[in-house]
């Protein structure tokens, strides 16, 4: 870790006491299920009891919760072994996990790039090894974008499909908690222990629990995919474009039926960035009034940003975004599932991300949440699976979206392709 800087919080000592007591546990044939003794870790927003949860802020470095989020509740009743919270992008605000208070995460596959963010101790984490599972969180992308540029899986479910209990906002009406891993498997995995109503919750949702790994296995003949072309396939790196192309004839080659999609107001999602802005803003009301100073100014500046947004664009926002959810559920209704690039750019160095970049002009920053923020919106459960590298050697992401909470789906396609391909069988030599 001393090279990746994964961890914010390592519980070095702790993690072996608790693997001594596991191994007994389970020698003695009390085994509690999948994640019993799986070395895991989490990222620093969510709450540890008489663990310090810094949330990537010098703002909060030292607060301790006196709780347990619903997810660590979760994690430490399936016996597995924390090994730590995990390096992010200061209040998970970001998509570089380049950190001034606690310095920047590190890509396994070249240390000198970004992991990508929010969650980028988490992409790091796994893609190295050093956890075998971790919990991200995604607002924006903050699952997806280190699991693209990390060469690893990454899941958002479903809005309220996980509790957020315990969890340190951004935005209440995007923040999701889900489960990244080496495998598809591993991450259906996670996601039965980790999912479930919570009525601590306001926005978990009340449904009936199921097992993600059961069509696990099943294939793809038959299942339609839509490929979403303009928007998605217009901008970024060619490399990146080839790559998802040849993903899309492996899949169709396993029986998918694929054909092309295309949302109307696809264009305008970064409405999306308006409502954020504005809700973080009144999340960090206090911090921008008393401690402002302390925060780094790119994230300082975005979240003031929020505080200009008015009370009337606010609400112009979330009616757009009712019509474009409402659009995109009328592709589901001719498609099991939309396909995509997880981001359009591979990892830029450490430093870069506000580079522009292409005959757009876009930034990093800009790029790397692109094809990811519009499912936010939505609420719909999205993968990122490995689907190649960049003749650099950087992991590039396929990004699979499914229909309100099927995420069985969405796992039963992407471990389909994974299993068709050698992607997630490749290790960084870190």
């Amino acid at each position: 870790d001393r090279v990746l800087n994964s961890f914010i919080t390592l519980l070095s000592d702790e993690s072996l006491s608790q693997a001594r007591d596991v191994s007994s546990q389970i020698r003695s044939g009390n085994h509690l299920g999948a994640l019993h003794g799986i070395p895991v870790g989490l990222k620093d927003l969510y709450y540890t009891k008489n663990l310090r949860t810094t949330i990537g802020s010098k703002i909060t470095a030292d607060f301790v919760p006196d709780y347990d989020a619903s997810v660590t509740e979760k994690f430490k009743n399936a016996g597995a072994v924390l090994l730590g919270k995990l390096q992010m992008h200061e209040f998970a605000l970001g998509v570089t996990s380049e950190n001034p208070h606690y310095g920047p995460a590190h890509n396994p596959w070249d240390i000198d790039y970004i992991t990508g963010g929010s969650s980028g101790g988490s992409g790091s984490s796994v893609a190295s090894g050093q956890c075998m599972a971790a919990l991200g969180s995604d607002t924006g992308g903050s699952i997806r974008i280190p699991a693209s540029l990390c060469g690893i899986v990454g899941l958002k479910p479903t809005f309220g499909r996980v509790s957020r209990y315990g969890v340190y906002p951004l935005s209440w009406s995007f923040d999701t908690v889900g489960p990244m891993a080496r495998t598809v498997k591993d991450t259906a995995f996670v996601l039965n222990t980790i999912s479930g109503y919570d009525h601590r919750d306001n926005s978990s949702v009340n449904c009936l629990d199921e097992d993600f790994t059961s069509q696990i296995g099943s294939g793809v003949e038959g299942l339609r995919i839509g490929i979403h072309r303009d928007y998605f396939f217009e901008v970024g790196d060619p490399e990146v474009m080839d790559v998802v192309e040849v993903a899309t004839t492996v899949l169709e080659g396993l029986g998918a039926v694929l054909t092309d999609v295309s949302v109307p107001m696809m264009s305008e999602c970064a409405l999306g960035l308006t409502i954020l802005a504005s809700e973080g803003a009144e999340v960090h009301l206090e911090n921008l009034r008393d401690n402002a100073d302390l925060m780094d100014p790119y994230v300082r500046i975005r979240l003031l940003s929020g505080l200009m947004i008015s009370a009337a664009d606010y609400v112009r926002a979330q009616r757009a975004r009712t019509l474009f959810n409402r659009q995109v559920a009328e592709i589901f209704e001719h498609v099991d599932l939309i396909l995509t690039p997880t981001t359009p750019i591979p990892a830029v160095r450490i430093g870069q991300a506000m580079n522009l970049f292409g005959e757009t002009g876009e930034s990093g920053y800009n790029l790397l949440s692109r094809n990811t923020r519009p499912f936010n919106l939505t609420g719909s459960p999205a993968i990122s699976v490995p689907c190649g590298f960049t003749r650099k050697g950087l992991p590039i992401g396929l990004q699979l979206t499914g229909r309100l909470f099927d995420e069985a789906t969405v796992l039963r396609a992407a471990h389909a392709y994974e299993q068709a391909t050698d992607w997630h069988m490749i290790r960084p030599r870190i």
